[in-house]
């Protein structure tokens, strides 16, 4: 069993900062990629931002220069450091990731339980 538990988010006037993390923890041999998403009212859940075990990041395009994601492999942890916040940003955001239980490899997605920003105008 893997659990993903996500920390930070709140309440941040425009143009502030907020910065979101995502512990792993359980039975994990290995984590892939991880991610951020966001889900605004009423609109599908969307990709913020992922990055891979060794570092390399992606992300959309309405947060690129704004948004930073990193990751601790030591700590299993997975970071969304959010600048110049927008009310348009407003969304609970979810962390994911890509773990493998066993030797095998074979991985299964993971979500945290969500949490969720605000950003006042």
């Amino acid at each position: 069993q893997v659990q993903l538990v996500q920390s930070g988010g709140g309440l941040v006037q425009t143009g502030g900062s907020l910065r979101l993390s995502c512990a792993a923890s359980g039975s994990i041999f290995s984590i892939n990629g991880m991610g951020w998403y966001r889900q605004a009212p009423g609109k599908q859940r969307e990709l913020v931002a992922g990055i891979t075990s060794s570092g390399s990041t992606n992300y959309a395009d309405f947060v690129k220069g704004r948004f930073t994601i990193s990751r601790d492999n030591a700590k299993n942890t997975a970071y969304l450091q959010m600048s110049s916040l927008k009310p348009e940003d407003t969304a609970v955001y979810y962390c994911n990731a890509a773990v493998a239980t066993d030797y095998s490899g074979r991985l299964s997605g993971y979500w945290g339980q969500g949490t969720q920003v605000t950003v006042s105008s």
